[in-house]
């Protein structure tokens, strides 16, 4: 059964003067779904998020958000998403409950409705004693709870959420994960951009972009089974030496790049008697971050899988 689609666009272009931030992007995210869009810093990702949002209009391409249209509709989307992004959007010389009843007021709402979801919102962020307690003083891990709960007092369709784990401890990281799982349970679909390759090990489906293009997209699982070959990890004392080993030693492999303090090779299997010379190793299955090398070594469009 196919799920309703909450997200599509179909070659999504923006360009700043002879500058192309996102080059002709195609996405398609099922309702409830939680998609993470990875790729490195400046790749597009902020870019594609505020076109969605209907921030900034498309130079070219087309798309709908909630079945609006993203060129036509922008207000109309507005009033189904929320949005959060890395720097949260909180005012600082407010308390706790001052931003809750402000961003509840810019979302109209009133009554024992708006005291409702103010009241679970502080209960989501663990702040239930904490109204009065000035935003300036919270750690950076309660400070992304209440920018969340901001961003949801409306009871969105669609949650865009821009780099929300950056400059947040890792429980910190954990716990915010665990609150979008529950609101995808809900029915919620999550849009999340990052930087952190292991943060897409925990979305239903991830998109990496490079250069403003979509390289490769599908889940996770879907990813790592895409890459031809057989990945190894060496041990090694000295990775830039044992990659210059293995350059000059007539070994055929596909591709070689230092992860932390090991070599990481991909190639064939007949091939792989011989990386013992070079050290200890051993098959591994490949890691997301192993997956987004690997495409944006290979690849400048995206990959059907």
């Amino acid at each position: 059964m196919q799920m309703p689609t909450a997200i599509e666009t179909n070659k999504l272009t923006c360009r700043f003067g002879d500058f192309t931030a996102v080059d002709q992007v195609s996405l398609q995210i099922d309702k409830g779904c939680i998609y993470g869009f990875l790729g490195p810093n400046g790749s597009g990702k902020s870019t594609t998020i505020r076109m969605l949002c209907g921030i900034l209009t498309p130079t070219a391409g087309s798309g709908s958000v909630l079945g609006y249209d993203i060129c036509r509709q922008q207000e109309a989307i507005k009033r189904h998403i929320g949005y959060m992004s890395q720097k949260f959007s909180l005012y600082q010389d407010l308390t706790v409950g001052e931003n809750l009843e402000f961003y509840a007021g810019m979302y109209s709402l009133t009554g024992p409705a708006k005291k409702a979801r103010i009241q679970s919102m502080l209960q989501m962020a663990n702040l239930e004693s904490q109204e009065q307690k000035l935003t300036a003083g919270l750690s950076g891990g309660v400070k992304q709870r209440l920018a969340l709960g901001c961003a949801i007092l409306h009871e969105p369709e669609i949650l865009f959420l821009d780099e929300p784990t950056g400059g947040v401890d890792p429980v910190s990281r954990r716990l915010f994960w665990d609150i979008l799982y529950e609101l995808s349970r809900q029915g919620t679909t999550i849009l999340v951009t990052t930087h952190f390759m292991d943060e897409a090990e925990h979305c239903d489906a991830v998109g990496f972009i490079y250069r403003g293009q979509l390289t490769a997209t599908g889940t996770p699982l879907e990813l790592k089974r895409s890459i031809p070959g057989q990945l190894f990890s060496i041990e090694t004392a000295d990775s830039l030496s044992t990659l210059a080993r293995l350059q000059t030693a007539g070994i055929a492999y596909d591709d070689a790049y230092i992860f932390g303090k090991n070599l990481h090779v991909l190639l064939h299997a007949a091939a792989a008697e011989r990386l013992g010379e070079l050290g200890s190793c051993q098959a591994i299955a490949p890691t997301m971050e192993d997956v987004f090398v690997y495409y944006v070594k290979n690849n400048t469009e995206e990959v059907p899988l």
